[in-house]
């Protein structure tokens, strides 16, 4: 049986999600810019639900990178801000709230991935490992220009 759910129904909850063209678009991006910095990176690309939707890897990045990047970009999604505002809401919280979270396997303090919001609504997360954190940092916001959402 198909159910038809309508939109204001109880039991039916509508959530926008990046595209794999999207994904594409914004690790094309990312990659490019990564050749413009001269370093070899891994980005990938994550749905508001964490879920990987697009993932490259350039000849020469670091193995590590490769989840790194997955790391990087679901803990994004999962908290709907990037790693250096995650780190400020940690200080405000208390020692029992910082160390639960961080044992979290998809949470990090290391900084390069960002947010896709589209009328500030979480549509997911892009996230690059392989340079210092501000080269990833650049190679990521690249990839939302590309996207044009930023």
């Amino acid at each position: 049986m198909v159910v038809n759910p309508k939109p204001n129904d109880p039991l039916y909850v509508s959530q926008a999600l990046i595209s794999h063209q999207g994904a594409l678009k914004a690790i094309e991006a990312a990659v490019h810019h990564a050749e413009l910095l001269a370093i070899k990176i891994v980005v990938a690309v994550v749905d508001s639900q964490g879920a990987l939707t697009g993932f490259a890897r350039m000849p020469g990045a670091f193995l590590i990178s490769h989840e790194m990047a997955i790391k990087k970009a679901r803990s994004v999604a999962g908290c709907g801000i990037t790693a250096a505002e995650l780190e400020q809401v940690l200080e405000a919280s208390g020692q029992r709230v910082r160390d639960g979270l961080l044992s979290h396997c998809d949470l990090t303090l290391v900084r390069g991935g960002l947010p896709i919001r589209i009328d500030g609504q979480l549509i997911g997360a892009v996230a690059v490992s392989g340079g210092s954190e501000s080269e990833d940092e650049a190679c990521a916001r690249a990839a939302l220009v590309a996207l044009g959402v930023c």
